[in-house]
């Protein structure tokens, strides 16, 4: 198949290209900038110009294709809530340009929107509406309404591999500035995680057996406490470990203290059975002390 990607040039993305092409499918990459272009180019990839906000970009992108995996995000959590919206409008223009069709649309969640403090599945929605990434799965559920064959792919927190620039980075980053590696209270909370290669084989299997209005959760782990990410950390670095009250941890890990305090214990034991997904790279903390993360 020939498959629009968006987000092709990024962390998942550019192994989702690997990943397809090795099992002969042909990519289209979105690209917003002539650099990205060219490293498509060098993969062997299509590339297809635009970006989330030139929404014709995105309908022709789509209609010149044979399906569409959706990775790409605005990450600037300064304008999180903005940046959700974004990916609303960029999700209905996808849509749009595949309703009855019968080709499939792969949308990108979170498993973080799901309850905390319990085991989460598949079959869970999100816990609050008023969580503004919710406006992702709500598109998705829009576009499906209109008869566009769409699936979901729940990632957890920690998306971990090389060249990782997501959350542990900057908890590591933190750690190293304030001389500290830092967790909240006992620090039993738990963040699901995956590789970065197994969430690219995901998305090819979604893409190649899902049924349509599916949802799949793209975790390897089901939960890795924060003390031991912390402790992690703290090992790489050579800091203290320490734990700290609710109003300390606010102050120290500023915007990223909501995530920090998660705990979201995740299953993909549906998905798995489903799709005979069978993740198989390093955990995230055998990952974090082998490759690199603390050089």
């Amino acid at each position: 198949m020939r498959i629009f990607l968006t987000g092709a040039t990024g962390f998942i993305g550019s192994a989702i290209v690997r990943e397809l092409q090795t099992a002969g499918h042909q990519v289209l990459g979105l690209a917003r900038s002539d650099a990205g272009a060219k490293s498509l180019i060098a993969t062997g990839a299509q590339v297809h110009r635009g970006d989330l906000e030139d929404l014709d970009s995105l309908r022709r992108g789509a209609a010149a294709s044979d399906g569409v995996i959706h990775t790409a995000f605005i990450h600037d959590f300064s304008k999180f809530k903005a940046n959700c919206e974004t990916d609303r409008h960029a999700i209905e223009a996808l849509g749009s340009a595949l309703a009855g069709s019968d080709r499939p649309l792969i949308v990108t969640s979170g498993t973080g929107l799901l309850a905390a403090g319990r085991l989460a599945t598949e079959e869970n929605v999100p816990a609050s509406s008023s969580i503004p990434r919710v406006a992702s799965e709500e598109a998705a559920a829009s576009v499906a309404a209109r008869g566009v064959r769409v699936s979901v792919v729940r990632l957890p927190p920690s998306v971990h591999g090389e060249n990782d620039h997501g959350f542990v980075p900057m908890l590591i980053s933190i750690a190293r500035q304030k001389g500290v590696s830092a967790y909240v209270g006992n620090g039993l909370n738990r963040w699901p995680a995956v590789h970065r290669l197994d969430a690219a084989q995901l998305y090819k299997l979604v893409l190649e057996k899902s049924s349509a209005g599916g949802r799949y959760h793209g975790v390897a782990e089901e939960g890795v406490t924060m003390r031991a990410i912390a402790e992690t950390i703290g090992a790489g670095l050579g800091v203290p470990v320490r734990s700290l009250t609710q109003d300390e941890g606010g102050a120290h890990f500023d915007w990223m203290a909501h995530f920090v305090a998660l705990d979201n214990p995740t299953s993909s034991a549906r998905t798995r059975d489903e799709l005979g997904w069978r993740p198989k790279e390093l955990g995230l903390l055998t990952d974090m002390k082998e490759n690199g993360y603390f050089s």
